[in-house]
């Protein structure tokens, strides 16, 4: 059976992230994608330049809607925008947290800089949004931010820090090692069992626009096919080391380009 996942998060209309991204992906990881649009941007490889949030209610009809018609078999939430969009999306999934496996991508800052979320948000996606989520997928200054400490700069200070956000109610978080000053790109995954580090290889290319988005919506339809938490990482994160190592095979804009979501085929 073909799953269906569904997207919450903003529209990057350069193809390369937010909802596009997650539309390529499912498709990539053989599952069926919808798509619920949390805000509009106008933006391309080199960073955003304006940005157009949907309103509350109507970001929650449109899940409603999909929920009351369609079988949804993950959901991954990116791009929330403000306090408004995070409490209404999480007050909507609550009753499905413990059927369905959610993953949230707590995307706060664009690749070229740009804020994607606003700061007074930073609370109802912790505190809210959170706590309805299988798995979280913060990079470190998002985790950084979310616990409001240092940005991690070892291992071992990622492990703890991963430990600490999953204490706040998600049922695993994985915290991305790209920002790591290393020669590799670790993540940590810390869940129920305890902790698990997944290792990876860095590649040397400027075309890294969406991979938190990539990342997340591969582990969203790794876990709607009944992989665990830390299988869904570990084939999610080997599908995106491959979508890197191939962006270069695409000519997508002068800034930070895309990724090849396409690559074992194209």
């Amino acid at each position: 059976m073909i799953r269906n996942i569904l997207s919450i998060a903003g529209s990057d209309p350069s193809g390369g992230a937010g909802i596009q991204a997650d539309l390529k992906t499912f498709s990539a990881r053989g599952t069926y994608g919808m798509a619920v649009l949390t805000a509009l941007t106008a933006q391309n490889t080199q960073g955003v330049t304006g940005v157009h949030p949907v309103p509350a209610e109507f970001v929650a009809e449109q899940i409603r809607t999909i929920f009351a018609d369609v079988r949804v078999d993950a959901v991954k939430i990116g791009m929330i925008a403000n306090t408004e969009i995070a409490e209404t999306v999480a007050d909507v999934l609550k009753p499905y947290r413990d059927s369905l496996p959610i993953v949230l991508d707590p995307v706060m800052i664009a690749k070229g800089g740009s804020p994607l979320l606003a700061s007074e948000a930073m609370d109802a996606v912790t505190y809210r949004l959170m706590p309805v989520a299988t798995v979280v997928t913060p990079n470190l200054p998002e985790t950084a931010a979310l616990l409001g400490e240092p940005v991690a700069t070892t291992r071992q200070i990622m492990a703890d820090q991963a430990e600490r956000l999953r204490k706040i109610g998600p049922k695993a978080v994985l915290v991305k090692g790209g920002h790591l000053e290393s020669s590799d790109s670790p993540d940590v995954l810390a869940d129920a069992s305890g902790i698990h580090w997944f290792e990876g290889n860095r590649v040397a290319t400027k075309n890294t626009h969406g991979t938190g988005c990539t990342l997340s919506s591969a582990i969203a339809a790794e876990l709607a096919k009944g992989a665990s938490p830390a299988e869904a990482v570990a084939i999610a994160k080997a599908y995106l080391s491959g979508a890197i190592a191939a962006a270069g095979t695409l000519t997508v804009g002068t800034g930070h380009g895309p990724v090849q979501h396409f690559h074992e085929w194209w």
